[in-house]
């Protein structure tokens, strides 16, 4: 039962350091399409809501966040490998930041020296 047990420990640390290196990796390439979705977003909201803009003023913005200058094809990858690739990001990011917070332990009676 114990090496049933450390051989599931193992795997897991292997995940955590495989899931580790793949966004060390990833992390580069998903940035920069992210970061442009960020912030062509916010700037056409801001441009349409708070500053009055027109939509057909700001909508090289909107063509930006979405990836349209790709053509139609283009347009549908670039949505769909942002999303997957913020979701992976978030994921084994959590999972990375999840380690690093060491919670106390519950001592019950049995356990206890004292």
């Amino acid at each position: 039962m114990a090496t049933s047990n450390l051989t599931v420990v193992k795997q897991k640390m292997k995940f955590i350091i495989n899931s580790r290196q793949f966004h060390k990796s990833l992390a580069p390439w998903v940035f920069l399409p992210l970061f442009i979705s960020a912030l062509t977003g916010t700037f056409y909201r801001i441009s349409k809501d708070l500053l009055g803009y027109s939509r057909d003023e700001v909508h090289w913005l909107m063509s930006l966040h979405e990836g349209e200058w790709l053509g139609d094809n283009g347009e549908l990858i670039y949505v769909i490998l942002n999303s997957l690739g913020l979701i992976w990001m978030l994921i084994t990011g959590l999972q990375m930041f999840s380690k690093t917070i060491s919670f106390p332990k519950k001592v019950t009676k049995g356990e206890s020296k004292g």
